[in-house]
């Protein structure tokens, strides 16, 4: 008698461009361009060699600074996302294209008519990452600079997005334009959409974003959930809070994909792996950069500081100015207190208490190992895969695709090759239900 083997829920794999942050190895000799065009080709074909979903590009739309002057790790510059993924269409041609453009600075007629267009000439594989902002210093390099309250932010992200959805709808299936016509809070437009309806009919919409409202938002809007990578049972609150608030917009389990951005570091034994992920880690917090992160949250000049002495006794400034362009994690005070908690409990250097307290969770061990952990993630409801920041730029995915990704194959928790054309088909999602 032959016993069948339960079927496994499949993998979904993006790839994260390593661009201008600080979990990027930026010291190794095999580090290369953040900028050139052959650095985003080199690892847009190794992801579409490893099969994976899509490709991911982050935004910067101004130059974070620090203390008055640029940061470090943006004096390379920051590229338009959907100008380099249309390039990126031309030498690909099953993998995913997502783009970061924020929801706050832009328009939903422009936008809608960029993004349609990356679909058209990569035959359905476009994305949106949509992402907002209340800050006024990125808000000075446009016309509205600043006018954007907090609160408003999602109100305005979401009315953007159903804007853009009404422009896609416009055109007809067979090809005829209609005119469109909306009105709203932020938003009151009428005309006719240029672009026919695309490949995918929509672009996939990717939201960032782990607090309630951006649980909401993704929710009622999105259909792939970019979020930061915890514990499993973290992973697994996360992903059932988000999956049980989809029945209230008319929606199932699987019309979004929950997809934690990830690192990894392999070696060929889990003490080898754990000893190069201990160096990676010494890598990425520098002494100076110890002391830039510990003025991010203290909001005072901290120079004078030894990385290898105690925390400051000082309290932080409530409401930190030294840093501008940062996403804020929380209350600065707060955020201090935990790191002197840390910093007694273990004996712990400034630098130290950086790297223990700052550093993103990785998978880290074997090969085998790491693909048996992706594994459970996803088997365990804890996620439906995964969004792989690779360490360096742009060679940090080879290791992953050629020894990682045969194993999760043979686990039967992989595709072996792209079953459809669109980036809809490999994610699973359903077709948009076309309105108006």
């Amino acid at each position: 008698m032959t016993v069948r083997r339960p079927s496994r829920r499949r993998i979904h794999l993006a790839a994260h461009f390593p661009g201008v942050n600080n979990t990027t190895v930026w010291a190794d000799p095999r580090s290369k361009s953040q900028i050139d065009f052959s650095s985003f080709e080199y690892l847009a074909r190794t992801a579409e060699r490893g099969l994976f979903d899509f490709f991911f590009l982050a935004e910067g739309l101004r130059l974070r600074e620090h203390k008055g002057r640029i940061h470090d790790l943006d004096v390379v510059g920051r590229p338009e996302s959907l100008t380099v993924l249309n390039a990126l269409a031309g030498v690909t041609e099953h993998l995913g294209l997502a783009a970061t453009v924020n929801a706050t600075f832009n328009e939903p007629y422009e936008l809608a008519r960029r993004l349609a267009t990356l679909d058209h000439l990569s035959g359905g594989r476009a994305a949106w990452n949509v992402v907002t902002s209340s800050d006024a210093f990125t808000g000075e390099n446009f016309r509205r600079g600043g006018f954007l309250d907090r609160a408003d932010r999602y109100t305005r992200a979401a009315e953007f997005v159903q804007v853009t959805r009404k422009l896609w709808d416009s055109w007809t299936a067979d090809g005829i334009p209609r005119p469109f016509a909306h009105r709203g809070r932020h938003f009151d437009i009428a005309g006719e959409f240029t672009v026919p309806r695309s490949p995918q009919g929509h672009p996939v919409v990717i939201q960032a974003g782990d607090s309630d409202e951006g649980r909401e938002f993704a929710a009622a809007t999105a259909d792939v959930v970019f979020t930061r990578h915890g514990s499993l049972e973290a992973g697994r609150a996360f992903y059932a809070d988000v999956k049980r608030r989809l029945e209230k917009y008319g929606r199932g389990p699987d019309d979004l994909k929950i997809m934690p951005g990830v690192t990894f570091v392999l070696g060929d034994t889990a003490a080898q792996a754990q000893e190069k992920a201990y160096r990676i880690r010494r890598q990425q917090v520098s002494p100076q950069n110890a002391i830039l992160a510990l003025e991010q949250i203290w909001g005072v000049d901290l120079s004078s500081y030894d990385p290898d002495g105690p925390l400051p006794e000082i309290d932080p400034v409530a409401e930190p100015g030294i840093s501008q362009g940062r996403t804020r994690r929380g209350d600065s005070v707060v955020i201090a207190e935990k790191w002197r908690a840390l910093s007694k409990e273990k004996g712990l250097s400034i630098r130290q208490t950086v790297i223990e307290a700052s550093g993103r969770q990785s998978f880290v061990g074997t090969a085998d190992a790491v693909a048996a952990e992706l594994d459970e993630f996803v088997q365990r409801d804890a996620a439906d895969g995964f969004i792989l920041q690779p360490l360096i730029t742009p060679g940090g995915l080879d290791e992953f695709v050629d020894k990682v990704v045969p194993l999760l194959q043979e686990r039967g928790a992989f595709r072996t090759e792209y079953q459809g054309a669109t980036l809809r088909s490999h994610l699973g999602l359903p077709d948009p239900v076309r309105k108006g």
